[in-house]
């Protein structure tokens, strides 16, 4: 693995050493502006993803005419590489006379890595051979281009390259594969978090419900679906693995093993098509340039089933306008590309072929909603699969169990490891330093984690033994002058001025290999430089801090101050290294997005003196600080007192985690252990830490408030409600809630009711029974469920002093299209029969969702049932479990729900009647449904009722009826 990457913009025409990425797929931050789109606006992209370079085969070089009607290329042997190619931010002009004539490429044999320069000469010396249709396999037979097709991407993907050349050989993808957790989405909406914060998110929500699709499965309907899936939009993270998905399902497919009804794949990166950006095509044209087999066959006939496979929307620089009105629907008409892509995507081109989209977060919504028909989030590793991965990346068993051993009671690390890209770099640094019995101290914090990856990407430099002496005291500075300038514009992406600008000579950079890698790519023959990123963004961050603290330390230079003006510059300056710590906090909290947050992390833990001495073997020159961190820290716990923002005051607890801090934590965490946080006196620095412990702990599943409340409150103890408004991040991070008896008034209901709409909210399940809400809570609890970014399943109102007004809310909640809702219980509360009516009326509702509905004492009487009764007969209801016991339904009741039994659309299983009054006469009617092939019945309760013998005899015959269903009588 390297940390920098070069992308080649211009070469002659020797074959290429392809190699596609396992590491970060990270492109753009912000997506880049659609001209002429009336969708919100959001900063100008600047930064483009190191996607993997993983391809077409070489594509031609443009020319002016064209001419389709060359021989194709040879098949590219090549290897998928955990390294990652860059694409272009923004792509040259192509030349206005270019040609679509296709040059003659030399084979290439599988799995050689790009970075053998041995390689590259020998197959520069190899020019004598031509491919003629003979080589190809080209025949009459109408099925071999399409053998040839599939073996030709099966060549492409069936490689992994993990690590430099110096660390092993490429291995096979299906090898080292470990499946991530890919789940189905609400929505592709867009994210300007810092995907760090995004991660931290996505670590707790792998212990929630929702169902795993597998990468083979995405195109099928989930159990219980029946809705047509055309295209799928993909999102993830920076590095979480969405490109190595693509890769495997075409590999899958190439081999034979998944998704043998397409008949073929076009994977067309949308870092490749930014270069036709100016040119009008044909789709055909398109196909033939990067697929040159096709020109033997015709891929858009009604013969094909088709996949077309675009990866990294977040890298498109293309002006997606989908309000323009302009159709296109023959594949062989010329058009501006991007027209040709929002053609195929709506579906006026090619109607019948699938359309996969893969993205980032901020770019997710570039493409209409109303376009995508399943939404999938790539959620990256959940801890099995962490610990899978390990085991499968290092040989050694017993040394992968002690590195997960060690990683697994970091927290941090840990969850960071959702990311595949992290992933690779704990196994790299654990790995060397847990098999040389180095003397060192094994990493626990991201700062050492980094710096020990820093410390072994240069030494590998070391033992290739360059000739060009480049010296790591002058190459590590100017790399994080980069890193940092570029951070701050918010670029991932730079050239060879930005490289000139810092003091960086392109050939010394791509020298310097154990940081910085030209891995050398033809595009279209149409690039006139070279494109340089580092391998993550965390890289990149943590190079800017290293650059920031050596200015400091070496230059006693504030590079933070530069933006400010002369005038004002010398009111700012840092004498001491606590103060340029300040600095970087006051900006850290001054970002919207928190783009600055690892960077901050990383400043502060590079100050201690345990990490200077890391660097002082890579940096000779690093002078000794007398550094104090106490006043940082006091700082910073003054910054967590005054900040209001949750998500801020985690990071600045990350950062005292960083400077060997705790104190705050095991204040709190004696709280915690005692019970009674209402009766505790915490200070605003101390409640900041409670919520950070509480996210940070092992187990974030179930939240209880009754284990923080004390049972002898007195007017000088804090109110449920305002304890529950203190800890409402733990509550919206929790799958599962619990309020029973806990004193929660409608003040508290509106302070679940925001957490409930929180974009971040991860609740499932909701028990506010036993408590004061009465109808003005349950009014904002309603109001929550409308709202689409609300997820909860389940909520329990019992005993809240609910009336038919609650229930009015509820059935318009119900009714809307956003609610989730599936199980409501509203038990011993008065709502009626009017209450009921209401609830049935959205039983009744084709958006109503509701499978389970609790009724026990609730006053209701035959009328209420005659209700119920209706609305089990309706078509649209899905309720399957009904409890109406301790109600005065008596027999004239049964017999209404036993009518409902016997209709087919009747999906009623469970039903409890305790204590209802019910008589013989009621079961004969029992007896009547339960004998029906229309009964869906499987557990029946009707106990505390005076059935008597009679009662008993004649539900009990049943039991040799071959329609009877029943599983549970009691």
């Amino acid at each position: 693995m390297h940390l920098l990457c070069s992308h080649s913009l211009h070469r002659p025409d020797p074959p290429e050493l392809s190699c596609v990425s396992m590491k970060s797929d990270r492109s753009i931050d912000h997506p880049p502006k659609l001209s002429g789109h009336s969708r919100k606006s959001r900063p100008e992209p600047s930064c483009v993803s190191m996607k993997s370079d993983r391809s077409m085969d070489h594509p031609p070089k443009l020319n002016g005419h064209t001419d389709l009607g060359l021989r194709p290329d040879p098949p590219e042997l090549s290897c998928v590489s955990m390294k990652s190619d860059p694409s272009i931010d923004h792509p040259p002009k192509l030349s206005g006379d270019s040609d679509l004539g296709l040059r003659q490429n030399l084979p290439e044999s599988s799995c050689v890595s790009k970075k053998s320069e041995q390689s590259v000469d020998a197959l520069h010396n190899f020019s004598g051979h031509i491919w003629g249709q003979s080589d190809l396999g080209l025949s009459h037979d109408p099925a071999e281009p399409l053998k040839t097709f599939r073996s030709n991407l099966k060549k492409k993907f069936e490689c992994l390259c993990e690590g430099t050349a110096r660390q092993g050989n490429p291995t096979l993808l299906n090898e080292i594969y470990t499946e991530l957790y890919i789940t189905e989405s609400e929505s592709g909406e867009i994210n300007n978090e810092h995907e760090v914060r995004q991660i931290e998110t996505q670590s707790r929500r792998a212990a929630t419900e929702d169902t795993p699709i597998k990468c083979s499965d995405i195109f099928r309907p989930l159990p219980g679906q029946d809705k047509a899936i055309r295209t799928v939009l993909t999102k993830g993270v920076a590095g979480i693995g969405k490109t190595v998905s693509v890769q495997k399902f075409i590999l899958d497919w190439a081999e034979g093993k998944e998704n043998q009804d397409i008949q073929l794949i076009f994977p067309l990166p949308f870092r490749e098509i930014n270069l036709m950006k100016d040119k009008t095509l044909s789709l055909l044209n398109v196909m033939h340039i990067f697929f040159p087999e096709t020109n033997e066959m015709k891929p858009f006939n009604d013969e094909y089933k088709v996949l077309f496979i675009f990866d990294g929307l977040d890298e498109c620089r293309l002006p997606l306008n989908f309000d323009s009105n302009e159709t296109l629907q023959d594949v062989t008409k010329e058009t501006s590309v991007d027209m040709l892509l929002m053609n195929l995507i709506v579906g006026n081109l090619l109607p019948s072929a699938l359309i996969w989209i893969t993205s980032r977060p901020a770019a997710a919504d570039l493409v209409p909603s109303e376009c995508i028909h399943r939404v999938t989030e790539v959620r990256g590793f959940n801890d099995p699969q962490k610990e899978e991965y390990f085991r499968k990346r290092i040989s050694d068993q017993s040394l992968a169990n002690r590195i997960i051993s060690h990683l697994k009671p970091s927290r941090s690390l840990f969850i960071m490891c959702h990311i595949l890209v992290f992933c690779s770099i704990s196994a790299t640094v654990l790995e060397k330093m847990m098999s040389e019995a180095e003397s060192g101290e094994i990493p626990k914090t991201l700062t050492q984690m980094y710096t020990h990856f820093l410390i072994i990407q240069t030494n590998i430099k070391h033992e290739k033994g360059y000739e060009k002496n480049v010296k790591d005291e002058d190459m590590i500075p100017k790399l994080g002058n980069l890193a940092f300038k570029q951070l701050v514009k918010g670029n991932l992406i730079f050239y060879e001025e930005d490289l000139r600008e810092c003091g960086i000579d392109e050939t010394e950079a791509s020298v310097y290999s154990g940081l910085c890698t030209q891995i050398f790519r033809e595009e279209l023959g149409l690039y006139h430089g070279k494109v340089f990123c580092f391998v993550h963004l965390s890289i990149q961050e943590h190079l800017a801090a290293l650059y920031v603290l050596l200015s400091f330390l070496l230059d006693k230079k504030d590079v933070l101050n530069e933006k400010l003006s002369s005038k004002h510059a010398h009111e700012f300056t840092c004498h001491t290294i606590s103060d340029l710590h300040q600095r970087a906090v006051d900006k850290a909290l001054q970002s919207k997005n928190g783009h600055l947050d690892l960077f901050l992390r990383f400043l502060l833990g590079l100050s201690l003196e345990s990490n200077q001495m890391l660097l002082k073997g890579l940096l000779t020159h690093i002078i000794n600080i007398s550094y104090k961190e106490e006043k940082t820290i006091e700082y910073i716990k003054t910054r967590i007192r005054m900040n209001r923002s949750p998500e801020k005051s985690i990071n600045l607890f990350h950062c005292l985690k960083e400077l060997g801090d705790q104190s705050l934590v095991s204040e709190v965490q004696k709280y915690l252990s005692s019970g009674g946080l209402s009766r505790a006196r915490l200070s605003s620095t101390q409640w900041p830490a409670v919520v950070f412990v509480l996210l940070t702990s092992e187990q974030l599943d179930q939240f209880d408030l009754s284990k923080y409340i004390s049972r002898e409150q007195n007017q000088n103890h804090m109110t449920p409600d305002k304890l529950l408004l203190k800890l409402l991040p733990v509550i919206e991070a929790s799958r599962s809630a619990e309020f029973y008896n806990c004193g929660v008034t409608d003040e508290g209901c509106a302070a679940l009711s925001s957490a409930l709409r929180s974009n971040s909210s991860q609740l499932r399940e909701l028990n506010l029974s036993v408590n004061n809400a009465k109808d003005a809570g349950v009014k904002l609890i309603s109001d929550a469920l409308k709202d689409p970014h609300c997820k909860l399943e389940k909520l329990r109102l019992r005993d809240c002093g609910l009336t038919d007004e609650g229930c009015s809310a509820l059935s318009s909640a119900l009714r809307s299209n956003s609610s989730q809702l599936r199980e409501l219980d509203l038990s011993v509360n008065e709502v009626g029969d009017s209450g009921v009516k209401l609830i049935t009326d959205a039983l009744k509702d084709p958006r109503c969702k509701l499978e389970i509905l609790r009724l026990y004492k609730c006053g209701v009487t035959a009328e209420g049932f005659a209700a119920l009764s209706s609305a089990l007969r309706s078509n649209s209801s899905q309720l399957r479990e009904l409890d109406l016991s301790v109600n005065t339904i008596e027999d004239a009741g049964v017999k209404l729900l036993s009518e409902a039994l016997k209709d087919p659309h009747c999906k009623l299983e469970k039903l409890r009647l305790r204590y209802c009054g019910v008589t013989a006469e009621g079961c004969a009617a029992l007896r009547s449904a339960l004998r029906s092939k229309s009964s869906q019945l499987r557990e029946l309760d009707l106990s505390g009722n005076n059935v008597g013998d009679a009662g008993v005899k004649l539900l009990s015959a049943l039991k040799n009826n071959p329609r009877y269903k029943l599983e549970t009588l009691e």
